[in-house]
């Protein structure tokens, strides 16, 4: 097994432009946009106001699960195979496989150039979590999803993220699945029940119509077409089987989804798992509850159902976490949520603990994250002169503060008592441990909808990622592919990290 990433163009481990620090041309994906594009931001009350379903499941009960089973049960009314799988006969294939895509504005954009050239002659793609934001609604897939991979010339199949489910599935379950049907929650019961009775949102209208005609003049071409079976589904090759499952809005999964999980997981088939929400994330492990018992991880690790992988989104940036089991077996755990959406911090990361430091790897590297963060919140300060720090300057500081070695190194002197007190203050743990109570500022503990307008921006380098993933029937090789949003870059992406898994 290699972790090594093959000569080709810098990437952001070797050079800042490979990082894309500097960009020599814009890149095309201004052209692709369209003439209106929208001004995303987690700023507008009205928008964290149509995003309070996830909220209210976390303090009054999720209904998700109760949802999922009567869009399920409708589904197989409608005839819907019982093993939701596709099956393809090909040996070897490769697909793409991208995270938490569709804010429609340009971080979103700036990843299709090189995602299109990187996976050319690929077979299907995949979404990892959320595939429309902020809720989900049908209205927003023609400028959110039709149109951006309009030039993408295979299917996409998806599993849903929590912002998917903010509309109770529905405009996902119709684009994906052909289910047009409103599975409302079932009531709340107990003494507060009416506060999620007056305040849960319920699923837009959808315009199927509008829809079709989307599809029609975006994603018309028979290659493109590919209904999936449900929320969650498997695809089975005669090499490997990729299973994909539905987190709901907190991570958990329905009784019958985890009996489903555990019969298509069964054999001696390597598999791979999609799935919204990561198993191993940020240094933390999140084995994902079952109802009625057991986790997503357990099935996982079990040496009988030979998993080799499990690729989640969710979080806005690249992570790998290769596991070594208590059987001997490595599976990797692989966090690739870049694929449009904010940049979520790396530098607040730990030392890791679950593997080795050097064999942890992620993009951005913790060093340009910080630096990113630190010239963000020093606009929104309006201290660049205390905030802002270069890339060798933050490398510098995570280095210290970790005792770590750094994914690109440099030369120059140890951090100034200015990096250090900005490095501590935007989150970065010192050797593992957590920072002084007064200095538990802003990037780790503000909820997601505080910082996520903190965390956008237009201005290259984005930061975004993309997979490829090629099968034969030896191996499974897995590539990280970057999006800076420079045009030096689209045609020939950086490849931030390789893995080749052998499968026999």
């Amino acid at each position: 097994m290699s972790a090594e990433v093959p000569p080709g163009p810098d990437n952001s481990r070797t050079s800042e432009e490979g990082a894309g620090w500097a960009c020599g041309r814009p890149g095309s994906f201004q052209e692709l946009l369209p003439d209106r594009v929208p001004d995303f931001s987690w700023r507008r009350p009205s928008v964290l106001w149509r995003s309070r379903n996830d909220v209210l499941a976390r303090l009054f009960g999720d209904p998700a699960n109760a949802i999922r089973r009567r869009c399920v049960a409708s589904l197989r009314e409608r005839g819907t195979p019982a093993a939701f799988t596709v099956h393809r006969p090909a040996p070897e294939f490769s697909f793409a496989l991208v995270g938490d895509t569709g804010e429609g504005d340009r971080s979103q954009y700036a990843v299709v150039p090189p995602l299109l050239h990187a996976t050319e002659g690929t077979d299907f793609m995949v979404i990892a979590s959320d595939v429309i934001y902020p809720t989900g609604d049908a209205e927003d897939y023609p400028d959110k999803f039709f149109r951006p991979y309009k030039d993408y010339p295979a299917p996409i199949y998806a599993v849903p993220g929590n912002h998917d489910w903010y509309d109770g599935l529905r405009g996902f379950l119709h684009v994906f699945c052909g289910l047009d049907e409103n599975c409302s929650p079932p009531p709340w019961r107990g003494p507060l029940a009416f506060i999620p009775r007056r305040l849960w949102r319920h699923s837009g209208a959808v315009d199927a119509e509008a829809l079709a005609e989307a599809r029609r003049l975006y994603r018309g071409a028979p290659g493109q077409q590919g209904a999936q079976p449900g929320p969650y589904w498997a695809i089975d090759t005669p090499a490997l089987r990729i299973i994909g499952i539905d987190t709901g809005l907190t991570g958990r999964l329905d009784r019958d989804q985890g009996r489903w999980l555990r019969e298509v997981s069964g054999g001696p088939k390597p598999k791979l798992l999609v799935t919204g929400k990561p198993l191993y994330v940020d240094n933390d492990h999140r084995p994902g509850p079952i109802e009625g018992g057991g986790t997503v991880d357990e099935i996982v690790q079990d040496p009988a159902h030979h998993y080799v992988a499990a690729i989640g989104g969710d979080i806005h940036n690249y992570q790998r976490y290769p596991v070594k089991t208590g059987d001997g077996r490595t599976i990797q755990y692989i966090v690739s949520g870049g694929g449009g959406a904010f940049m979520h911090a790396t530098h607040v990361i730990p030392r890791t603990r679950a593997v080795e430091e050097d064999e942890f790897r992620c993009y951005p590297l913790r060093g340009d994250s910080l630096s990113r963060y630190s010239r963000l919140y020093g606009r929104w300060l309006r201290l660049p002169g205390l905030f802002e720090l270069t890339p060798e300057e933050a490398t510098a500081a995570v280095q210290h503060r970790l005792g770590i070695k750094p994914g690109r190194g440099y030369d120059g002197p140890a951090p100034s008592r200015r990096a250090r007190f900005v490095a501590a203050v935007l989150g970065v743990p010192r050797n593992g441990r957590s920072r002084p109570r007064f200095l538990r500022l802003p990037v780790r503990r503000l909820p997601q909808r505080f910082r996520s307008e903190l965390a956008d921006w237009d201005r290259p380098p984005f930061f975004k990622n993309f997979l490829r993933l090629d099968v034969t029937e030896s191996h499974l090789r897995i590539r990280c592919f970057a999006a800076t949003g420079c045009g030096d870059h689209e045609t020939s992406p950086p490849c931030e990290d390789d893995v080749t898994i052998p499968l026999r």
